[in-house]
């Protein structure tokens, strides 16, 4: 099984893998943002298209990633990684489904002003125009697909343990 952690900058995602990874036997946590860095060491590199997602390989690649590693360790793979383009998904959710993977979609969400302020306030990634325009689309595909294609966990006043538990128990369910 994988339990997709979907959700923008600052939605938690990547704090949050981690206690999911504890709280589940067998977890381990792939994170698809490595697929498209592979993809960028490339040289000549692939065409410039502002975000490798966009790049046809890395769909297929990821789903081909994460089977092959579960045929491999069995368990599940926790995957903390943003995909707000809806047609992306579905070629990802279809694709790991065409192999038998069941998928538990969980979009981490918080408002607006939560979201910018820990994108401003990271220490690690520091803020990012790039990440700051994520809040934007991210917005836009909530309003029109992104909630109704998973499950929503608000971490607005959550904190990564607590979201954690949220994702967890609604497995159970």
């Amino acid at each position: 099984m994988i339990v997709w952690l979907n959700g923008t900058h600052g939605a938690g995602k990547t704090a949050t893998s981690i206690h999911v990874q504890r709280l589940l036997p067998d977890a381990r946590i792939f994170d698809a943002e490595k697929v498209g860095e592979a993809l960028m060491d490339i040289t000549p590199g692939l065409p410039e298209l502002g975000n490798f997602q966009h790049w046809p390989p890395w769909r297929p690649l990821v789903v081909e990633t994460a089977r092959h590693v579960l045929a491999y360790t069995g368990g599940t793979l926790v995957m903390p990684m943003t995909v707000l383009v809806e047609a992306y998904w579905n070629e990802i959710s279809t694709g790991l489904a065409d192999h038998g993977i069941g998928v538990r979609h969980v979009v981490l969400h918080a408002d607006e002003a939560t979201l910018r302020r820990r994108i401003d306030g990271d220490t690690t990634l520091g803020p990012s125009p790039f990440r700051h325009a994520h809040v934007e689309a991210y917005a836009e595909a909530s309003r029109t697909w992104l909630h109704a294609a998973a499950e929503v966990v608000d971490t607005t006043d959550l904190t990564p343990a607590q979201a954690a538990g949220q994702v967890v128990d609604r497995l159970r369910l």
